[in-house]
C-alpha cells in the first residue's frame, strides 16, 4: 500500500467521522449532550452489566480526570447514576437512568439515520465491518478498546 492510499483512507474516515457529527449536533444539544458525553453514554449497553470507571476510560480511550469530568456531566444531566461496583466494593460502575435510556436511544437513532455509512447496502456494510476489525485488532489487544465488544453485525 503506498502512502497516498493510506493517507486517503485516512482522510475519508475523518471526513466520515466529521460530517457524522455535523449532522447529529442539533440531536446533541437537545439532548444537552457534546460528543463525548454523547459517546459515553452509547458506550453503556442497557442489555449488559453496568461497567466500571476503568471499563468507561479503556472504551473512551482517556484517563481517569477526563472520564470524571465526563461521567460528571452525565450524572448533572440525570442520564446517569454512579454507584458502588457490588462485586468489587473499591470500583465504581455506571448505570443508566431512564432518561439515560431515551437519550442515548434518540442519539444511537440520529446517528445511524444520518451517518453517510447508512447509504451503503447490507453486503457493503459486512465489509467494511470485517475491514475496520481486521484494522483494530492489534489497537484492541494493545490496549483493550472497544471493538472487541462490538457485536456481529446484523442487516
Amino acid at each position: 500500500m503506498t502512502r497516498s492510499i493510506l493517507e486517503a483512507v485516512v482522510v475519508a474516515s475523518h471526513e466520515v467521522s466529521m460530517l457524522t457529527g455535523d449532522r447529529i449536533a442539533a440531536v446533541l444539544a437537545e439532548q444537552g449532550l457534546t460528543p463525548a458525553t454523547a459517546q459515553a453514554l452509547w458506550l453503556i449497553d442497557p442489555d449488559e452489566a453496568p461497567p466500571s470507571m476503568k471499563t468507561m476510560a479503556h472504551r473512551l480511550f482517556c484517563n481517569a480526570p477526563n472520564l470524571s469530568f465526563i461521567t460528571n456531566q452525565l450524572v448533572e444531566r440525570e442520564f446517569v447514576e454512579r454507584s458502588v461496583d457490588p462485586a468489587d466494593r473499591r470500583s465504581r460502575v455506571l448505570t443508566l437512568t431512564e432518561s439515560g435510556r431515551r437519550a442515548r436511544a434518540t442519539v444511537i437513532a440520529a446517528t445511524l439515520a444520518l451517518t453517510p455509512f447508512a447509504r451503503l447496502s447490507p453486503e457493503d456494510l459486512r465489509e467494511l465491518m470485517k475491514l475496520l476489525r481486521k484494522t483494530l485488532e492489534p489497537a484492541d489487544q494493545e490496549t483493550g478498546g472497544p471493538a472487541a465488544a462490538t457485536g456481529e453485525i446484523q442487516g
